[in-house]
């Protein structure tokens, strides 16, 4: 299996938010944003894997900006890291006021996926090449976002956790 670089994968997706969209504060709704971040993830991950994928999990997500009605959404996604039947990918989401020219950060998370095969199964995955700095930051530091992810969901202990354990006590404690 043929490995691919994160640029294969990018996917950019934009939205207008309408009333529909939003609160009674006029801001977008998390849970639509969060529907439209899937979207985009799962499009990146299904690029990658040449496969049909569903979400295995999301990661934190921090609203650091609202985003108000009138506004393009867009989100950024790309696969930052292959694993054996997953991939992580990394999302940046922007809010820009058109008609004033601001654009500013609401969101980034990192969704991983599992790709399937015709019969509902799990199947491998191509790995991931990083080319650039970005990339390679991004996929250095998926290894340890996937120990916390599978210890925070009761699938791996604390003490297996080896990245992470070197992240905090250094390499001694490998």
């Amino acid at each position: 299996m043929k490995g691919k670089s994160p640029k294969e994968s990018h996917t950019i997706m934009n939205e207008l938010v309408l009333p529909n969209d939003t609160n009674t504060l006029n801001n977008l709704m998390g849970g639509r944003l969060l529907h439209w971040m899937d979207i985009a993830a799962a499009i990146s991950a299904q690029k990658h894997c040449n496969r049909v994928v569903v979400t295995a999990s999301v990661d934190n997500v921090s609203f650091k900006h609202s985003v108000k009605l009138g506004d393009v959404v867009t989100i950024e996604a790309k696969v930052s890291r292959a694993f054996n039947t997953s991939v992580e990918v990394r999302l940046d989401v922007w809010a820009e006021n058109i008609p004033s020219g601001t654009r500013v950060k609401s969101n980034e998370a990192y969704y991983t996926f599992v790709a399937l095969d015709q019969n509902g199964q799990s199947v491998s995955v191509p790995e991931l090449i990083p080319v650039t700095i970005e990339d390679m930051v991004l996929f250095e530091g998926a290894l340890r976002r996937r120990q916390l992810r599978l210890i925070l969901g009761g699938k791996m202990k604390p003490d297996d956790a080896t990245e992470l354990k070197a992240l905090f006590f250094g390499e001694e404690e490998k």
